[in-house]
């Protein structure tokens, strides 16, 4: 039966003798929440929408008045359910407030539509066509869903709230003017009460995450970012309650995630990252449980993790690009474990930083490795040394060459073994005279070389026997070459101490 019923529009009066078939359908449907299908068959491309006659159009502004006045049948939940409709002009619900679950699915929308600082129940679009949506400062109290849609200008929901999970995995979006490097989707200071899934999602324009809180995780895993040159994904104060998960992402141009705080993981397995001209992936002051590049192409730009804090970083060497920034980087586990030696030429890829090696070293230590620990400790004095002045690069030298800065104590040994049998087959060869004859003791050439190298025992050789010529000048040699020794060995010993 037909109901003289009149609509409210905020343009004009709509009466329901105006409304063609096709929305009469849907105005009838909407108080028991009855679908409205469109389709010839489940299949069919709603890309094609643009061809689909009045049997298959309802106007955006009939939605609204119908959204809006509300009706209602006692006993039913009421709701907008249409599938495979042509959505003429725009879906206006600016500053609506709309409890309904709201389902637009199979549609091609002629115009983007307009939810600016709206509230909603659920709203679900799924493999709809559409010039782009404007969800700003909109309030959703239930779940959001893009899924499989495609979007030829910006989906964005900056600033908006969304009390459970924001489904966007498999949606097709682009800028609107996509070769300016624009923005294909925002949801820059979006506050998400569960998660965000965007697994397959493609992007031509830039993806924005900064500055959003989400309470679950987010998953962008197999994602293909396009914007080469241009931001690809900024994340930049992203903060979420568990794992950002981009396993197989794809993305051409940069990747920012600069002051993150990312409790669990950020799981960059199998990614692709590629910015060959710039930037291609920050994670800079940072806060991040674990992060992983299992199985990651080497990353194609530069690559900067200045004074972020990690738990775990899973990252094989050959992964790194020529130019990566350490600064202050700091983790506990470092994973696979590898030896010393493959690991020391990403540190020389920049300029000296110690804190670089001694994050490395300590890593090696925790797990036990102490030929690790000593090797990374040991290129850390060596590349510190380049930057000494002349004087001081020589005792640098004398520390390396003697006893390895200490880290290699047995090369002492051998140095004192060495000199000892040189001096003792040269004086046992070439007794020096003594001073006192008659009253000096048994010339012995052994303990004669032991008095001349350590400065700190006597047997009282040294004092009653003078060498001459070319065997007074090795004398000299080993005095010296024994003060040198036992210095650099207390120095050792020394920073061996401190190190424990």
């Amino acid at each position: 039966m037909r109901r003289p019923m009149v609509i409210a529009n905020v343009l004009e009066m709509v009466t329901y003798d105006e409304l063609t078939q096709p929305e009469r359908r849907v105005w009838d449907a909407f108080p028991a929440g009855v679908a409205v299908d469109f389709r010839a068959a489940p299949e069919e491309d709603p890309a094609e929408g643009v061809g689909w006659g009045s049997a298959r159009t309802v106007r955006g502004e009939v939605l609204r008045a119908l959204l809006l006045s509300h009706p209602t049948t006692a006993g039913e939940v009421a709701k907008v359910d249409v599938r495979g409709a042509r959505i003429s002009g725009q879906l206006d619900l600016r500053h609506g407030d709309i409890t309904c679950p709201v389902h637009l699915t199979h549609c091609y929308f002629d115009a983007e539509p307009d939810l600016y600082a709206a509230r909603l129940g659920e709203l679900h679009l799924w493999r709809s066509v559409l010039p782009g949506l404007a969800a700003v400062g909109t309030q959703f109290d239930s779940f959001v869903a893009l899924s499989e849609c495609r979007a030829t200008g910006m989906v964005s929901f900056s600033l908006a709230r969304i009390a459970r999970t924001l489904y966007l995995d498999q949606l097709r979006a682009e800028s609107a003017h996509a070769e300016e490097q624009g923005v294909a989707v925002a949801l820059n200071h979006t506050v998400i009460g569960d998660a965000v899934v965007a697994t397959g999602m493609s992007a031509r324009g830039e993806v924005r995450l900064d500055g959003a809180t989400v309470t679950a995780q987010v998953s962008l895993s197999s994602a293909r970012l396009h914007n080469p040159g241009g931001m690809a994904l900024n994340a930049e104060g992203l903060t979420v309650g568990s794992d950002l998960t981009v396993r197989g992402l794809y993305a051409q141009g940069r990747i920012t995630l600069r002051s993150a705080r990312i409790p669990g993981q950020l799981d960059l397995t199998e990614a692709r990252l590629s910015n060959p001209d710039g930037m291609a992936l920050r994670v800079s002051g940072a806060v991040i449980g674990e992060m992983w590049l299992r199985g990651a192409a080497p990353i194609d730009g530069i690559v900067n993790l200045r004074r972020t804090q990690l738990q775990l970083l899973y990252a094989e060497p050959a992964l790194w690009p020529e130019q990566v920034r350490l600064g202050e980087l700091t983790y506990t586990t470092l994973l696979p474990h590898l030896p010393a030696a493959d690991r020391l030429p990403l540190l020389e890829r920049e300029e000296y930083l110690p804190h670089a090696y001694q994050q490395l070293a300590a890593a090696y230590q925790r797990v036990g490795d102490d030929a690790a620990t000593r090797l990374v400790q040991l290129a850390k004095h060596r590349r510190h040394r380049t930057t000494l002045p002349a004087y001081a690069r020589a005792w640098s030298w004398a520390q390396d060459i003697t006893v390895g800065y200490g880290f290699r104590p047995l090369r002492a040994a051998a140095w004192l073994g060495a000199l000892l049998l040189i001096g003792t087959l040269t004086y046992a060869l070439r007794n020096p005279a003594p001073l006192k004859p008659g009253e000096a003791p048994d010339l012995n050439p052994l303990f004669y070389t032991f008095d001349l190298l350590l400065p700190i025992i006597d047997f009282g050789q040294e004092r009653a026997y003078a060498p001459h010529g070319w065997s007074q000048w090795l004398s000299y040699a080993l005095i010296i070459s024994g003060w040198l020794l036992v210095t650099t060995i207390v120095a050792g010993i020394t920073r061996a101490i401190s190190r424990s």
